[in-house]
């Protein structure tokens, strides 16, 4: 992106040159237009207090990213007011912070002309991802207020899927013809580079801009000048195709260690980079949402701090239903064996136990094989090697524990149900990590998000065809 100098955002507006002064109490050695305050405030703190000295104090000593921290924490009317104390460069900085959700907040608070010029400013992918979330109307004004260069680039990025690595790169590239010698390279690179997001890789293409390889610009400046890129250029590079999963090629830069990702078409034209920065965030995101679900909740964007008490209950309370219904199985099992509890009523002390300890090694099994899916670790074609392995961890764990339930169950109630007791959770816990280590894999399979069989639903089921085997295990052991 091409940074111009625009007009400040804004100068100390007249909205806020009207908010009220706080009445303070002189200290002796401090002057009646100081305010005595701690180091440790907030940046909330600080702008509740309607102090406008303090605030531009606050902002000019931190860096961007904890000023985008402390807005998103903000109500609406307080995260304006601090925003528009910044200068035009730190603004801008601090925006690009923000998740697009706070960024809409932000932009609903801006007089037309300090909207215009902030949108402006934006690189295409981070503007292009807060106008997929934003209203229409606020979508709507933003693209109206574009040149119609940023118009065309953020138009083609949102015409990519959601979820795609074209809708996350930045098309602002500086590509390379192979057949030019280094200097040459060097001069284009400081001709364009201005107006590229990064310069620390840069693609290689033919007369039809095809992909050939990517220089490092490290090679090119320790390279001698008459050295041709063709000779520098790494061939076989890593690449995305604009339609694959942007998760997918983010977490092949994680492995390959790379900062920058070729992006190119279904014909193998150079069309933009996925750069580091937005790799990490699509990685954050990922793995958000993916613990979101696991823990039985919707995922969502904002900041957690600015949410209310009924947004958060909303989001949680959908899969608690759910699993409220799941849990039914668990009172009909039991009901379905009330003649056996009838026989041997000390059989029901350990119920909590038994389905607690079947219900967490699931839940284990099931965290351990959606973050190994998540990595690369595990295939779908390894499902039988997976199965295998948690059956033999599920079976040691249970083997560990019925030894200690064993010794609990002999000092309450006697040898056997200390027995039935010690078998049980040999099995229920070779059957959870069975069933925790299987199911990711066959949604997985089936095209469902593995973190949707997250940890709510697996201990659920465990807990039902647990009391199944501990009732089963009962009447044969005990004979009734």
């Amino acid at each position: 992106m091409t940074q111009t100098d625009l007009p400040v955002v804004s100068t100390l507006p007249a909205d806020l040159s009207t908010l009220p002064e706080p009445a303070h109490t002189e200290r002796p050695g401090t002057s009646p237009t100081e305010v005595p305050r701690n180091q440790a405030d907030t940046l909330r703190d600080i702008v509740d207090c309607h102090h406008v000295a303090a605030t531009l104090e606050w902002l000019d000593n931190h860096p961007p990213h904890l000023i985008a921290d402390e807005l998103a924490r903000m109500d609406a009317v307080s995260a304006g007011m601090a925003f528009r104390l910044l200068d035009k460069d730190r603004a801008l900085d601090v925006f690009e912070e923000l998740e697009p959700v706070d960024q809409q907040q932000i932009l609903t608070g801006l007089r037309d002309q300090s909207f215009r010029e902030l949108v402006e400013e934006m690189d295409p992918d981070d503007r292009a991802r807060m106008l997929r979330e934003a209203p229409a109307k606020v979508a709507k004004k933003v693209l109206a207020g574009l040149s119609p260069e940023e118009r065309r680039i953020t138009a083609i990025l949102l015409g990519y899927p959601e979820g795609s690595v074209g809708f996350y790169m930045t098309p602002e590239v500086v590509a390379l013809p192979r057949n030019l010698p280094v200097a040459a390279a060097l001069q284009m690179v400081r001709a364009k580079g201005s107006n590229a997001e990064t310069v620390y890789t840069l693609p290689v293409v033919d007369s039809g801009r095809r992909l050939i390889g990517v220089v490092e610009l490290r090679d090119l400046v320790l390279s001698s000048p008459d050295a041709m890129i063709a000779d520098l250029v790494e061939s076989e590079p890593q690449f995305a195709r604009a339609t694959d999963s942007a998760e997918k090629a983010a977490r092949l830069m994680q492995g390959a260690n790379l900062i920058n990702l070729p992006v190119v078409d279904s014909e193998d034209r150079l069309v933009g980079l996925l750069t580091i920065d937005d790799a990490i965030e699509v990685i954050e995101a990922a793995d958000s949402e993916d613990v979101a679900r696991q823990a039985g909740t919707t995922p969502w964007s904002g900041h957690y701090m600015a949410a209310g008490v009924f947004q958060l209950a909303r989001y949680r309370a959908m899969w608690l239903l759910l699993l409220l219904v799941a849990a039914t199985l668990t009172v009909t099992v039991t009901g379905a064996f009330e003649g056996t509890l009838e026989q041997a009523s000390h059989l029901a002390l350990f119920i909590p136990l038994l389905i607690g300890a079947g219900g967490n090694a699931g839940a284990q099994a099931a965290t351990t094989c959606v973050r190994a899916l998540a990595v690369g670790e595990v295939r779908v074609s390894d499902l039988v090697k997976v199965v295998w392995r948690e059956c033999r961890v599920g079976l040691v764990l249970g083997c560990m524990l019925a030894v200690v339930g064993m010794v609990i169950g002999g000092l309450f109630v006697g040898a056997k149900i200390a027995v039935v007791v010690g078998i049980t959770l040999v099995i229920i816990c070779g059957w959870a990590a069975t069933i925790g280590g299987t199911m990711p894999l066959l949604a997985k399979k089936l095209r469902i998000d593995p973190a949707v069989i997250s940890a709510p639903m697996v201990t659920t089921l465990v807990d039902a065809t647990g009391l199944v085997i501990y009732f089963t295990t009962a009447k044969i052991v005990l004979g009734i």
